[in-house]
């Protein structure tokens, strides 16, 4: 008798236990938690991913991406925000960052003040699914897509768009939102809420659910908070910033609404040199109260003097091989009077070949509104010469079937 009992007892806790398990999975994680689990960062002790981090996989996962991370910080971001903190003296609300793909974390690191973060470029939304319902293997397969897709950026500050679209089509998880959840929990932030949004050829936003028409411009809204405590908003737009691309879609009228704002633009293939992106450069002047840029973006020769004051950092050594051509006499010339800067960005990332250029819009009275440059480096340039575009190397801009745009490196 007693033998059945303990037997009943013993297969009670079995059933028990296999319940509990049952019950976990049948959970669904939280934005937050699976942000954090692909981020290599432990999930809440409720969450349904835990027992996934007993995984050998996860396990070499997140001790990749503290080392990876944690040099990073120490060798840009930590850098790069208290530069911000020191040259950034009158931050907007809300920053633009074109052609940026998901690189929330540079965007975050040069404006950690604004509480709306507009990011836009080519690159597909993608989805994260139930990372618990993966198949066997599923899990291991997926964090190596992520930790390859974010090598170049983590390794050199930009992306290698086409390696990316690579590495995130080739698994269960897709596009920029993964790596957007990666930079959210690194750069500390909890995420509180993620749902598609649609932008209609007027630049209403529509949440889910709801069609604004066939050419309307895809995103996502991501709700999420620092320790600081207030919420703020991450907008991602795929979407095609070319002429063509702008002139049919609400992008920018949306971003008009949300008013002036500080830009970054990085690693941004030398677009806004060329006539075919001459409605975004113009945009990005006319809405920006400031623009921080590597020599990737706005030529000075399309700034108006006048109107604009310019603080370099750095060097200028001219564009990389990649990018022949695009030498700048007038950012040379700018640059004989820059500042030293302790980091590095863009394509010339080493910290002693780097370019930083911080533009500020003025008022009406003339004055720039920064007091930590000092006059000598603020004196505007001689007029520059525009630079003439060859026509780009193939294997650097290869059409994609889906809207004719390009890959770029960032």
């Amino acid at each position: 008798m007693n033998m059945l009992h303990s037997l009943r007892i013993s297969t009670l806790a079995v059933m028990a236990m296999f319940a509990a398990v049952a019950d976990v999975r049948a959970q669904t994680a939280s934005v937050d938690d699976t942000a954090k689990f692909l981020a290599g960062m432990m999930p809440s002790a409720n969450s349904p991913l835990v027992p996934l981090t007993q995984e050998a996989a996860w396990q070499r996962h997140a001790k990749f991406f503290d080392g990876a991370f944690g040099q990073l910080e120490q060798r840009q971001i930590s850098r790069i925000r208290t530069w911000a903190d020191a040259n950034l003296s009158a931050p907007k609300p809300v920053m633009f960052y074109m052609f940026s793909g998901p690189d929330f974390l540079y965007a975050n690191a040069f404006h950690s003040r604004a509480s709306t973060y507009v990011l836009s470029a080519l690159e597909p939304i993608g989805s994260v699914p139930d990372l618990t319902r993966l198949p066997r293997g599923g899990i291991a397969s997926a964090l190596y897509n992520v930790e390859r897709s974010l090598e170049s950026i983590l390794s050199f500050s930009f992306f290698i768009t086409k390696d990316m679209k690579t590495d995130l089509q080739s698994g269960q998880i897709s596009g920029t939102l993964p790596i957007l959840y990666v930079f959210l929990a690194r750069s500390g932030m909890t995420v509180k809420s993620v749902e598609p949004v649609a932008l209609d050829d007027k630049g209403t936003a529509y949440p889910a659910g709801e069609n604004p028409g066939a050419k309307a411009v895809r995103g996502v809204r991501i709700v999420f908070a620092g320790s600081d405590g207030p919420d703020k908003t991450l907008y991602y737009f795929s979407t095609d910033l070319s002429n063509a691309g702008v002139k049919t879609s609400g992008f920018l009228k949306f971003c008009e609404t949300l008013g002036p704002a500080n830009s970054l633009i990085k690693s941004a293939s030398y677009l806004l040199h060329e006539g075919n992106f001459s409605t975004v450069r113009s945009f990005l002047l006319n809405n920006s109260a400031s623009i921080v840029q590597d020599d990737s973006g706005i030529p000075i020769g399309y700034f108006n003097a006048k109107k604009w004051r310019f603080f370099p950092f750095g060097r200028y050594l001219g564009p990389i091989d990649k990018f022949p051509g695009l030498h700048q006499p007038s950012y040379a010339e700018l640059f004989r009077r820059a500042q030293p800067v302790d980091f590095g960005i863009g394509y010339r990332w080493r910290t002693h070949e780097t370019n930083v250029l911080l533009a500020v819009k003025l008022p009406d009275d003339g004055t720039a509104g920064i007091e930590t440059v000092s006059a000598e480096s603020s004196s505007p340039p001689p007029p520059p010469r525009r630079p003439q575009r060859p026509r780009p190397p193939a294997d650097i801009f290869a059409p994609q079937p889906r809207d004719g745009g390009f890959f770029f490196w960032r």
